[in-house]
């Protein structure tokens, strides 16, 4: 056959591998109102930048009449390209071909692009839309998801993982995208679940739709596993190369880098207003955030979760850095147990791709209550503390108001390797606000007094008038400077010019023993 002829019948399989299960199963996804899988490969890649792998592999059954169905590719599209200009690797599991399940072929293209972005030191990312796994293959494919999880957790710590959920995911499937660093979720057609709504009917007798048990808001909101929601595939890809943008490719990476469009001295003179004068009013600590980052911008994550507390990704003159923050309007900013969970697993990641950490604190303390108590507040919580004690990144803390008790300390304190913590005129640091502090230390000469109310009120003066300001833990060094709330960008700003070269190390070991 002549080379012609070759690369005729070349082009032809390509094209026959292009339409997966065929154009009916393709027009079935797009009723269903999503992309297929190389419709969304396209959308999420720089153009032209798409390269394949193992396009003409197909599975090997031959059990259940398998062996004359059989489709180029099998059920997953797998290669790399690029996103904004550097280099991801990736798979998108194709639904148009037995349901996107798993087989033992599908486990091993997705394992081979997830070994080269470990060699390469590149973000990988997996577009999921599957079934779970391929009955008809029994063991296989249970070992083939054996084999995806174990890549997920050696990857851990040393490329970013993204799973985007653009369908089902269900069964042992889903604990791939657990063990990943960020969950995206389409509303309406993404769905995860370990077992879906007519298995729980029969065992538990508990009706449940598949979106209220494992749609995006209910992983955004109830169990945390979801980090982004989006509107559709596309909006949901949009959100995936945005915060692609915000990261280094791998872990010996330095922080990403943009050309800078705000000013660096900006100050904002809104910040001297923010924080009300009534100690017990609320305010909006994402406003203290958008003042204070370049143009503005942040990008949440976990929006939806533990909503008292608040992390994402903002720029800094031009330079990426993670925000924890108190959020004074839901729960006064207390810490609770989601709120450590979602903190503490957001610092670790910044720590392991060298982030720098900025954080604002405005809290008045861990949450009381039995719930919370028999709940694991106590190992919860230290999962914060933990988590910041452990981080060698840059570490910079704006306390705005509140920072009581041992909440106070978690908070990236100087106690745990804080690099410069700032205050505001407003801050008060002490171990519990002036009306318990009062009750506590004053109990028997309110009691005693003729005019309880009236000594309790002077006495409560008088400790605010002590403690209830940044200036005695600033006299201990604890608080590096107080500062003008208006200087706040530019101050954050020269001081991680000044961490920039930071080194620090943590005693040898082979892990530490977080409390999980």
């Amino acid at each position: 056959m002549a080379i012609e002829d070759r690369l005729e019948a070349l082009g032809k399989l390509r094209e026959e591998s292009k339409l997966g299960g065929g154009a009916k199963r393709i027009e079935a996804q797009h009723e269903r109102g999503k992309l297929t899988a190389r419709e969304r490969i396209s959308y999420l890649l720089d153009e032209g930048s798409f390269e394949e792998m193992d396009a003409f592999v197909t599975h090997r059954a031959t059990e259940f009449g398998l062996a004359d169905r059989k489709f180029l590719g099998d059920a997953v599209v797998t290669g790399y390209g690029r996103v904004n200009g550097r280099a991801v690797y990736f798979f998108a599991q194709d639904f148009t071909v037995f349901g996107g399940s798993l087989s033992e072929v599908v486990a091993q293209k997705i394992c081979k692009v997830m070994d080269l972005a470990v060699k390469n030191g590149a973000p990988f990312i997996g577009l999921i839309d599957s079934g779970g796994a391929r009955i008809q293959e029994g063991v296989l494919s249970l070992g083939g998801y054996g084999d995806i999880f174990l890549r997920n957790t050696l990857s851990s710590g040393v490329i970013p993982q993204i799973s985007v959920i653009m369908g089902p995911s269900a069964g042992g499937a889903v604990y791939s995208p657990a063990l990943t660093d960020f969950v995206f979720m389409v509303k309406g057609t993404g769905h995860m679940y370990i077992t879906g709504p007519d298995v729980i009917k029969a065992v538990t007798g508990e009706e449940v739709t598949h979106e209220q048990l494992g749609g995006a808001m209910a992983h955004a909101s109830n169990s945390g596993v979801c980090h982004f929601v989006a509107e559709n595939d596309e909006d949901c890809l949009d959100k995936v190369r945005l915060l692609l943008s915000y990261l280094p490719q791998n872990n010996m990476q330095e922080t990403s880098l943009v050309e800078p469009t705000d000013y660096p001295d900006r100050m904002d003179e809104e910040l001297l207003y923010i924080v009300p004068d009534d100690p017990t009013k609320a305010y909006d600590m994402k406003e203290v955030i958008r003042r204070v980052m370049d143009n503005g911008e942040f990008l949440e994550v976990h929006e939806y979760y533990a909503p008292n507390i608040i992390t994402g990704f903002a720029r800094l003159d031009g330079r990426s850095v993670g925000i924890v923050a108190q959020q004074p309007s839901v729960s006064a900013g207390v810490i609770d147990i989601d709120a450590s969970k979602k903190a503490a697993r957001f610092v670790r990641f910044l720590d392991a791709f060298n982030i720098p950490i900025i954080t604002f604190t405005d809290v008045p303390g861990y949450m009381p209550g039995v719930d919370q108590e028999y709940g694991g507040i106590i190992s919860n919580g230290a999962k914060l503390i933990y988590a910041y004690s452990e981080a060698t990144v840059p570490k910079v803390t704006i306390i705005t108001r509140k920072a009581y008790g041992g909440a106070y300390v978690a908070m990236s304190s100087k106690h745990l390797r804080a690099d410069l913590n700032f205050a505001w005129p407003t801050a008060e640091i002490a171990v519990m606000g002036p009306e318990g502090a009062v009750n506590i230390i004053h109990r028997e000469a309110i009691t005693k007094s003729e005019k309880p109310d009236e000594t309790r009120s002077q006495l409560v003066a008088e400790y605010v008038e002590k403690f209830a300001n940044p200036y005695v833990a600033a006299s201990f060094g604890y608080i590096d400077d107080v500062i003008d709330p208006r200087e706040t960008r530019p101050r954050l700003i020269r001081a991680l010019e000044m961490l920039q070269n930071k080194r620090d190390t943590n005693p040898p070991k082979k892990h530490g023993n977080i409390p999980l």
